[in-house]
């Protein structure tokens, strides 16, 4: 039992720091926040997340119910239990600790290239909700309040994107075309 509630509790935590991360991700993106204090806090919170994540499979291995063993919890669809829930959430852990991680390699990227894989994070998070929703015995425990922050994640999402399109991100400085078509 105590192996389950460690689990169970490092998963909330992972997900909630998640979900304030890509909520904080997406006001900065939105420039609702800028400055060097929320950038900081956005990667304190995506570390946590991280972490409570590792925690939340490593706990995994003493439950004496599910005995997932290793591949159980690295390999998806490699667990009996509701594979396609544990595999979004196996698939997606990987997926976050790559994006996640990759704010340490961002030089090596270049910005503009990073800031275009980053954007995938929110898929990660995605899968974690689907997993979330999905595969734990208390599921319906977490039902409201993890469909309300994704609300909140959707609608800043949609902002973003509107906005994108929109183009108010776009400089706004004319740009002329050339063509490479020869008169005539």
């Amino acid at each position: 039992m105590t192996w389950w509630l460690v689990s169970r509790s490092a998963g909330i935590v992972a997900l909630l720091a998640m979900t304030v991360s890509v909520v904080l991700g997406l006001l900065m993106a939105n420039r609702v926040v800028k400055g060097r204090r929320p950038a900081a806090l956005h990667e304190q919170l995506s570390l946590t997340a991280l972490g409570a994540l590792a925690l939340h499979a490593e706990a995994l291995l003493g439950d004496h119910w599910l005995h997932p063993g290793l591949a159980g919890i690295t390999v998806p669809f490699a667990i009996g239990y509701r594979p396609l829930a544990v595999a979004a959430g196996i698939v997606g852990g990987y997926l976050a600790a790559l994006l996640g991680l990759s704010f340490y390699a961002r030089r090596r990227f270049g910005a503009r290239r990073w800031r275009q894989l980053h954007r995938f994070t929110v898929v990660a998070w995605g899968m974690a909700v689907v997993h979330a929703l999905t595969a734990g015995t208390d599921a319906a425990l977490l039902r409201i309040p993890v469909l309300a922050s994704a609300g909140v994640v959707v609608a800043l999402l949609s902002a973003r994107l509107l906005g994108t399109r929109s183009g108010s991100r776009r400089s706004s400085t004319p740009r002329t075309t050339v063509s490479a078509r020869s008169p005539g």
